[in-house]
């Protein structure tokens, strides 16, 4: 018996990361899915033809139907939280939930990749596309993991057979007054599950990884504690792990014009961007050249000399506005601040304060040189400055 059968579900903002998973497994599961967002997506093209969407201004679920929404439409309509249904697919099979401030994504698909490889047949949601498993969502009959959030506190809901915590930061401002309040929410949800690993309390894995980073190889090993407790011999485990290749826009190649090599990353806290530089930095190249999106107001005003601090190890830093998000703006936080800062912290170094993607990306393909390495970074549609980079050498 599918345990979603006779069920009819309407997910809104189904163009997300989060809810088109929800929605795939779903239908997997024997519901009638459909559902509504503003704008195609990428993730949309996972779902299945039988799910119906509706791309609209407003959103307007049909009678007769539960409706799921996400938090970036909270308020606009009344339904579940993404974090009560999360919970229930949670209950209904046995899992692995991945929670943390940073690393989370990079360990949950390392997990899903290897119990694949092995043929334990996983399901699977992942807040990012991992090329090698075609997807960020997958139905299986073997182990769901999944990637919990704490920037809404929905973890707090999750009852996995296995929880996992990567790491502790304060990254959501507007949530937690705290680190410490971040730490006690997830010692709390520890507490509340069979079996636990703590990812900072472990040594960097030793083996061979095909990513780079002191960071991934802490993935690595919170990853592989994990398999343990899931019943995978970390003899079964290595050699497969090192053939992982990363999830989409972590240290992602997209491309090389101009002998100019350029990367995308997701990072968009300070402790992110240092790591994700250092990696860089680790495989021998020559300058860094960095597009960078400040993310949420909130965390603008509140980290923009750590995340200029980071910036500083790189060559040549073009910020661009902030990426709102879910936040309205705030009088006198603009990517600008970020810019003064780095100023102040690299006298002479060459920095530039291109609002638009578009001007960043001009900016440092003006630039660069043979040799290069132009990264756009941050977890807004910077993403899209690397096409634009791409072009523009081309």
């Amino acid at each position: 018996m599918q345990p979603l059968a006779g069920r009819r579900l309407h997910f809104v903002g189904i163009g997300g990361a989060g809810l088109s998973g929800y929605a795939l497994l779903a239908h997997a599961w024997g519901a009638e899915v459909s559902g509504w967002d503003r704008y195609e997506t990428p993730y949309l093209g996972h779902l299945p033809p039988e799910v119906d969407v509706t791309i609209s201004a407003d959103p307007d679920p049909p009678d007769g139907v539960e409706t799921i929404v996400s938090t970036a439409f909270a308020g606009s309509v009344e339904g579940r939280s993404r974090a009560e249904f999360l919970a229930e697919l949670v209950s209904l099979q046995d899992s692995i939930v991945v929670a943390g401030a940073h690393g989370k994504t990079t360990t949950a698909a390392m997990i899903a990749f290897v119990l694949d490889r092995l043929g334990r047949d996983p399901g699977f949601l992942i807040g990012a596309e991992v090329p090698q498993l075609g997807s960020n969502a997958r139905a299986g009959s073997g182990w769901l993991v999944v990637e919990g959030d704490e920037s809404d506190r929905t973890i707090e809901l999750l009852r996995p057979k296995i929880a996992v915590v990567t790491n502790v930061d304060l990254d959501h401002h507007t949530e937690f007054a705290s680190k410490s309040e971040v730490g006690e929410l997830f010692e709390r949800w520890l507490d509340d599950v069979p079996q636990a690993v703590r990812g900072d309390a472990l040594e960097p894995y030793d083996g061979e990884l095909t990513i780079p980073g002191r960071h991934n190889r802490l993935n690595a090993s919170t990853a592989l504690a994990a398999l343990e407790l899931a019943g995978v011999d970390g003899r079964e485990a290595w050699p497969v792990l090192r053939e992982f290749r990363g999830a989409g826009r972590r240290l992602e190649e997209v491309g090389v014009a101009g002998d100019v090599r350029i990367v995308d990353d997701y990072a968009h806290h300070p402790a992110e961007i240092r790591v994700t530089l250092a990696a860089l930095r680790e495989q021998g190249i020559g300058r860094i050249l960095a597009l960078f999106q400040p993310h949420l107001y909130s965390r603008t005003r509140h980290l923009a000399r750590e995340t200029a601090a980071a910036l500083a190890d790189a060559d040549v830093v073009a910020v661009t506005d902030v990426y709102a998000a879910r936040e309205e703006p705030v009088a006198g936080v603009s990517g600008k601040l970020v810019v003064d800062a780095l100023a102040e912290l690299r006298p002479g170094m060459t920095i530039g304060w291109t609002p638009s993607v578009d001007d960043g990306a001009r900016f440092l393909a003006r630039r660069a040189r043979p040799g290069d390495v132009v990264l756009t970074i941050g977890a807004g549609d910077v993403d899209r400055g690397a096409d634009l980079v791409f072009r523009e050498l081309s």
